[in-house]
């Protein structure tokens, strides 16, 4: 059935005159028609809520998950399908979504004014990262620079294009011309680079994110006559995210050389049946595994193999395999503003081929995957001159046309689709989109019938029109707009990130006696965690011991412990370097503790390979339990002597703690400071100077001056300034409304910042308890 349109057309300005309360996105009672289990079909008793743990590759969220999970908090789980790295219980009762851009800053911003930031950290407990943003982050995110994203290909592609479309070529103008020049190119100069590779996340070697991925055999020297193989694999959604379920390798010359298919190791909750094509029954004799492929797929690849894919980088992290020589066929075809061409497409126009047709179930992995070969194949034998002369883009838009004016046959089957927007998910239930920006950053918006757009003149006026509008809407999107750092400021900050990591990572303990028994020395204090470094500090009258920790619960834990204590008869103070950089570690570190993030983590160190096995033997440990973090060291493969365990609530976390550093345990522990996605971001950070922890670093003259005379633009005064404000906003949305903060990242000629975001579920003690930053 498809969804009522009652009231699509309401001016907001007119319904703020009636003041009812918002609509839920969808209804409790369409949810139990839709097969809702029975315990969420009372919504008197339910709320709606974010699981614990999020399900990222490196803590990253993609721009396609976030758009994953606002389709999903618009339509629910009877329409489309669960987001993949997280879980969201009883979506229809949700009342409203919020969604917060402050455009220009990143996480490098948040982490470097984290102290200033204590407005949002407190009132979010789900912190994660993001890939620097796209040339348009919010058509991205929820469609809406684009009226219309393009659905099916028609069937009629052979209509011709518009005569005032082929005039308009202009082949020095065309992105694929612009990168490749006009003559043909080899083999070698359509490989995706390391940097390339590192860009559009693909899996590589010694990244955090793929330290249990395998390395095929391939280690050859490329050339212009390498074998070419296509790829193309088929996911279903488990309880850990997507999982493989069908691989197709096709070799040159259209031979399918390996097509299986493949049981996940975990639940599946999603067959994405419409897609991929597999069902249950089609699943359940299976007995294949995912090592059982790697090890054929790995045996079949001659060593300068190259593979070529569409969004190949998805197939390449369902495999968990790193393959360095790829071509990505929607990359190979370059188009405008980072966007891509769909495989469909490429097909048609390129190749005259129709694939994914409408009356199949699902995709042809094997037909993908030859499509797929044909076009790499295509173009090296054309050349960049022949691709461009068909104009692309233009058919592009032709098609979009075409396909705007065409009425969806199926919205069940529109809406499942995974290019559906999140602005034409609105569209079919009926409801509008609030649009809150500044009129500088607003751009040439096309109309729309269900986006209310509202320019503002400042982000004071975007703050005073969101407290009016936002409970007449139910989604909003408010964006604020701020000065990025500039290109030497970034670099500054950076570096002095990672200093100040690892100065407040850093102990000095002391003074010893010059007899004292050094190798007893180094135990004690590797007992607390790893250790980088450990150096005799022979300045001073009696020695000292400098310890650079690698994780800050580490050297936390080491100046709680040992801070005092006598040590030969000399009671030996363990301190922190004291620089400008870590005159306020107390007050970061107790912030940090205070997290809402790292509620109901602790930290363990001394833990051995067998920990997890003793761990399940212990029942007492597993009230709250949800999630064991055991770090793996990145280039031996080995589990670190540390880990980290997540608990629901802070109290089960504190009760483990007491047991595990009890007598029968003997682990040393703390409650946890710094939360996964921070690790992870920290280790992308360029590698700290030289600089000896204790030496001074000279904040750059145009900072040291902005700070002097607290200009309001400053970013350390905009963070605090603007963190109170939203926080202020957020604390006074209705109960049962999903927000989201999100700060982009930046990106320029000069680099790429990852962004941040943030996210939390309004609840009914937050709205009538005192204010987050009153």
């Amino acid at each position: 059935m498809e969804p009522e349109r009652e009231g699509t057309e309401r001016h907001p300005r007119k319904v703020r005159e009636r003041r009812q309360a918002p609509n839920k996105l969808v209804g409790a009672a369409e949810a139990m028609k839709a097969g809702w289990d029975l315990e969420e079909s009372q919504p008197e008793a339910k709320k709606a809520r974010l699981s614990t743990i999020l399900f990222t590759d490196n803590c990253e969220v993609s721009h396609d998950q976030l758009c994953e999970l606002l389709k999903y908090a618009v339509l629910g789980k009877s329409n489309v399908p669960k987001p993949s790295w997280c879980q969201l219980f009883h979506q229809n009762h949700l009342n409203n979504v919020v969604v917060f851009v402050l455009q220009g800053m990143s996480q490098l911003h948040f982490y470097r004014f984290y102290l200033e930031f204590g407005c949002l950290r407190k009132a979010f407990r789900h912190k994660f990262r993001l890939p620097p943003p796209s040339s348009d982050f919010l058509a991205d995110v929820v469609g809406l620079q684009t009226e219309q994203r393009a659905g099916d290909l028609p069937k009629t592609m052979e209509e011709p294009l518009p005569s005032n479309a082929k005039a308009a070529i202009n082949l020095q103008d065309d992105p694929i011309i612009q990168k490749y020049g006009s003559k043909k190119v080899g083999l070698t100069r359509c490989l995706l680079t390391k940097e390339e590779m590192r860009t559009f996340h693909f899996p590589l070697q010694g990244f955090p994110d793929c330290e249990n991925f395998l390395l095929t055999k391939c280690n050859g020297s490329i050339a212009d006559n390498s074998p070419l193989f296509g790829l193309d694999c088929e996911m279903c959604l488990t309880s850990k995210g997507r999982e493989l379920t069908r691989i197709s390798l096709v070799a040159e010359g259209g031979c399918c050389v390996m097509d299986e298919l493949v049981k996940p190791e975990n639940k599946i909750l999603d067959y994405l049946t419409s897609f991929s094509g597999i069902t249950k029954k089609i699943l359940n004799p299976v007995t294949t595994k995912l090592k059982d492929v790697q090890r054929q797929l790995k045996a079949l690849l001659p060593p300068d193999a190259v593979l070529v894919g569409h969004s190949l980088d998805l197939d390449l992290r369902a495999l968990k395999m790193i393959h360095p020589y790829v071509i990505d066929t929607s990359l190979l075809y370059v188009r405008e503003q980072g966007r891509r061409f769909k495989l469909k497409f490429l097909a048609k126009v390129i190749l005259g081929k129709d694939i994914q047709c409408p009356d199949r179930l699902g995709h042809d992995a094997t037909e993908d995957a030859r499509t797929i070969l044909e076009l790499a194949e295509y173009f090296l034998k054309h050349g960049p001159k022949k691709i461009a002369e068909l104009n692309l883009e233009a058919l592009a838009n032709h098609q979009e046309i075409q396909a705007a004016g065409q009425e969806p046959k199926n919205t069940a089957e529109v809406l499942q689709h995974p290019n559906t927007s999140v602005l034409e998910c609105l569209d079919s239930v009926g409801q509008k989109l609030l649009f809150l920006t500044r009129e500088t950053d607003a751009g040439e918006l096309p109309s729309s019938r269900n986006c209310q757009t509202i320019k503002c003149l400042s982000n004071k006026e975007v703050l005073e029109q969101a407290r009016v509008e936002i409970p007449l809407f139910p989604f909003s999107i408010v964006q604020f707009s701020f000065k990025a750092f500039s290109p030497v400021l970034t670099e500054e900050m950076n570096k002095r990130m990672r200093i100040k990591w690892t100065e407040i990572s850093t102990v000095y303990a002391g003074p010893f006696s010059k007899n004292c028994n050094l190798r007893a020395l180094k135990r004690l204090f590797k007992s607390f965690g790893p250790v980088q470094s450990m150096t005799f500090v022979l300045e001073t009258r009696q020695p000292h011991l400098c310890i650079q920790y690698e994780v800050l619960e580490a050297a936390q834990l080491a100046i709680e412990s040992l801070d005092g204590i006598l040590v030969d008869g000399i009671c030996i103070k363990v301190q922190r370097p004291v620089t400008e950089l870590t005159l306020d570690c107390d007050t970061l570190v107790n912030e940090l503790e205070g997290d809402s993030e790292n509620q109901g983590s602790i930290y363990l160190s001394g833990v051995s390979e067998t920990f997890k096995e003793q761990l399940l033997q212990e029942p007492r440990l597993f009230l709250g339990l949800e999630a064991v973090i055991l770090p793996k060291d990145l280039k031996s493969g080995k589990q670190k002597k540390y880990c980290f365990l997540k608990f629901k609530s802070f109290g089960s976390a504190q009760q483990a703690l007491n047991i595990l550093t009890g007598k029968d345990w003997k682990l040393k522990g703390r409650h946890a400071l710094t939360p996964r996605h921070l690790h992870a971001w920290l280790r992308g950070l360029p590698p700290e100077s030289t600089r000896l922890p204790g030496l001074r670093v000279v904040p750059p003259p145009f900072e040291q001056e902005a700070l002097q005379t607290l200009k309001l633009d400053h970013p350390k005064v905009a963070a605090w300034r603007w963190s109170r404000k939203i926080g202020k906003l957020y604390n006074s949305l209705c109960p049962g409304t999903l927000c989201l903060i999100l700060l982009p990242g930046t990106k320029s000629t000069h680099g790429s910042l990852s962004g941040l975001g943030l996210m939390g579920i309004k609840e009914e003690e937050e709205s009538t308890g005192p204010g987050l930053c009153s």
